[in-house]
């Protein structure tokens, strides 16, 4: 590692020499600091780690190092659902995808062969040429999955999410009127919007409802389990994009 960073430092150094736009000596310190990290790291996370080495340079300079790093093929920009843009080191000639968990903000490397074949295969048949492609699959690292209540009520699921009603409760007219709507203990809701301030959107069947925050609060759900237990077992849910249970 030490030997590759060393060879990115100088071909980083031998380009921003040909741009003439000065302090080339702050920008080696800056991306030596950015070569010797693996992770994913914020514009915040940087600075933090430039001070932690004594730099004191302004933010403004740093986040324009790091975009033109981006703009060189020295690093890669990445903006997952929920979170401020993260910096990676690109490594030429390697692909990896990502696991992001939507209630940590975990992010787990990933790299199938099978996976990156069978893409390759699809785009063949359809006589599509691939230039570049990413995957991002959104869910729920394994110690987010564990931790997660078995009971909740509608308004604490999260868009995406495939909940199953467990009961409705509620006095006065709200519990006849929820089942009058057709909401039944068993029936698979799907989360379509919810904001965590507004009406609830969920789909039932082909049909879309919408429920105030009050009336949603009687209807209590429990999360797909066994598409869980999928997950947990390396096996997720075949779509694009899987989005977090929380």
């Amino acid at each position: 590692m030490l030997k590759e960073n060393s060879r990115e430092k100088r071909n980083f150094k031998a380009l921003i020499e040909t741009d003439g736009i000065g302090r080339v000596e702050d920008r080696l310190n800056v991306i030596d600091v950015f070569l010797n990290t693996e992770d994913h790291i914020t514009l915040d996370d940087f600075m933090s780690l430039l001070n932690g080495k004594g730099y004191n340079y302004d933010q403004e300079f740093v986040k324009l190092c790091l975009n033109r790093w981006v703009e060189l093929g020295f690093a890669q920009k990445e903006v997952f659902e929920g979170q401020p843009p993260r910096y990676e080191h690109r490594h030429l000639g390697k692909h990896h995808d990502h696991l992001i968990c939507t209630k940590c903000g975990m992010i787990i490397e990933f790299q199938s062969d099978e996976m990156e074949q069978l893409q390759e295969r699809i785009a063949a048949k359809a006589g599509f040429y691939i230039l570049q492609h990413k995957m991002e699959i959104y869910g729920l690292c394994s110690r987010c999955a564990a931790a997660r209540s078995d009971l909740m009520p509608l308004t604490s699921t999260k868009t995406g999410e495939e909940v199953y009603i467990r009961d409705v409760v509620g006095g006065g007219n709200a519990k006849s009127r929820l089942i009058s709507m057709g909401f039944s203990p068993g029936d698979r809701l799907e989360i379509i919007n919810n904001d965590g301030e507004g009406r609830l959107i969920v789909g039932r069947g082909d049909s879309r409802l919408a429920l105030g925050r009050g009336m949603a609060e009687n209807i209590i759900v429990s999360p797909d389990r066994q598409g869980m237990e999928r997950g947990l077992k390396g096996h997720p849910r075949r779509r694009r994009r899987l989005w977090g249970l929380f």
